[in-house]
């Protein structure tokens, strides 16, 4: 039988140290789900941070810009029994994101924080 994903309750400090970082993203720029867990000194959990942000209800989502986090090759990941996906590109292309192809020019549009903005693992 496949487990369940934990709710955010249940992962704690881990995903509010993925949602502290998703808020600092400015608009009109974007970052990787491995690039947000890298900054929070877990690389290699970049599904931990899709579930962490897949787990935000409507009310918890304020001030957490999860629209802002796309995959490694600067799509918008398409949800399992959802439109989150094109609801997503649509406040995408709002903050002036412009999309090539279903694809984001990370080169363009990837969010490089200033150093000392994101502490790693804190």
């Amino acid at each position: 039988m496949r487990r369940q994903r934990p709710t955010a309750e249940e992962s704690g400090s881990r995903w509010q140290r993925f949602y502290a970082i998703v808020g600092k993203i400015p608009e009109g720029c974007v970052a990787t789900y491995g690039q947000i867990a890298e900054l929070a000194g877990l690389e290699g959990y970049a599904r931990q941070v899709g579930y962490a942000l897949a787990a935000l209800s409507e009310a918890r989502a304020d001030g957490v810009p999860w629209h802002r986090v796309i995959n490694a090759k600067g799509e918008v990941s398409p949800r399992t029994a959802s439109s989150g996906h094109r609801i997503q590109r649509k406040l995408l292309e709002a903050e002036g994101i412009e999309f090539h192809q279903e694809r984001v020019n990370l080169n363009q549009c990837r969010w490089v924080p200033e150093p000392g903005i994101v502490e790693s693992g804190h």
